[in-house]
């Protein structure tokens, strides 16, 4: 699934994504420092959303309160907010609270 967003407070204008089963297949950052965006798109790749999140947020770029990894963890965010990537429930603990014993 591809997924736009428009970072806040970087000066990249905008981020891509494509996201397939909670991993992120591929990304690019349109503007803002070259090197930078190489990088954290190679980081990024392949790696499972959460796991993103978890390590890019709060990333702060100098002065700013922000910084495009950050921005790319707040737009991560939101792509899990907006149900566009739904968790597949585990059924066996779901179930697993109801065990029938049949066996006499």
């Amino acid at each position: 699934m591809n997924f736009e967003y428009k970072p806040k407070g970087v000066c990249a204008k905008k981020m891509e994504f494509e996201i397939e089963n909670n991993i992120i297949k591929d990304m690019r950052v349109i503007g803002g420092c070259p090197g930078n965006s190489l990088g954290v798109r190679a980081f990024c790749i392949g790696k499972d959303i959460d796991t993103v999140i978890s390590t890019l947020k709060g990333i702060k770029c100098a002065a700013r309160p922000t910084s495009c990894p950050d921005q790319i963890a707040k737009a991560l965010d939101e792509f899990n907010e907006n149900n566009q990537y739904k968790k597949k429930p585990n059924f066996r603990l779901l179930f697993g609270l109801f065990t029938i014993n049949r066996s006499k």
